[in-house]
């Protein structure tokens, strides 16, 4: 009977549909802080989603989720020093290697940080990682804790058909995404299309309504 009751408890303990509602908050929250802190520093409001559908960015959303594997498991016996080291080397790592990553693989880049203060290759800074550390350190220990145990009270009848519906539209509009961020970038290499596909992206996901879409792309 223990058993058939721990089954019904939504995402419990330290698993797959856990993590992956934590990718969501990282991506919705990324969305929102980046058009926030545009706007003040900019004055106007700039769309900062990173797919085509829905406020998800997600690149804060893969941070989010390394720190949640990475340190989720022995999250209460790790102390606050070593949380924060191991924090502060995710994020810089992480922050350089998706800006490498979109930039080889896309052709395009999200972010340059040249000439800013200890950059390094333009990719991250030190002052950066330094802050990645502070929020890593502030989401293992406050907010990690206090979502997961919100997320267990959901109901497991209601909790599990919403996580799928999700998971599986999340995994289409990102595929859907990088596929046509892909298909620009062999358009940007003079590369004609050789399916289907390619020719239905060059005419509806065409360089236009990529920048249109996605304004923090440059060349």
């Amino acid at each position: 009977m223990e058993e058939k009751e721990d089954k019904k408890i939504f995402a419990k303990g330290y698993c797959f549909t856990k993590i992956f509602i934590f990718f969501l908050i990282g991506c919705i929250f990324g969305t929102y802080y980046e058009e926030i802190l545009w706007f003040i520093g900019n004055k106007e409001w700039v769309n900062r989603q990173g797919v085509f559908w829905g406020p998800f960015s997600p690149i804060y959303g893969v941070a989010v989720s390394i720190y949640v594997v990475l340190l989720g498991k022995k999250n209460d016996e790790r102390n606050l020093l070593k949380t924060y080291l191991y924090s502060l080397l995710i994020g810089g790592i992480a922050e350089f290697s998706i800006s490498w990553i979109c930039e080889v693989v896309f052709g395009v880049k999200f972010w340059d940080y040249t000439g800013y203060f200890l950059n390094i290759g333009g990719r991250t800074t030190i002052p950066f990682m330094l802050a990645w550390g502070l929020l890593g350190l502030f989401l293992m220990k406050v907010i990690y804790p206090f979502f997961s145990k919100l997320i267990e009270k959901i109901p497991y009848k209601i909790g599990q058909p919403i996580y799928i519906i999700l998971l599986i539209f999340i995994i289409l509009d990102m595929l859907i995404t990088y596929s046509a961020l892909g298909r620009m970038a062999f358009r940007a290499q003079g590369k004609e299309p050789f399916t289907f596909v390619g020719e239905y992206y060059d005419k509806v996901y065409n360089d236009e309504y990529m920048f249109n879409k996605f304004p923090a792309m440059r060349k």
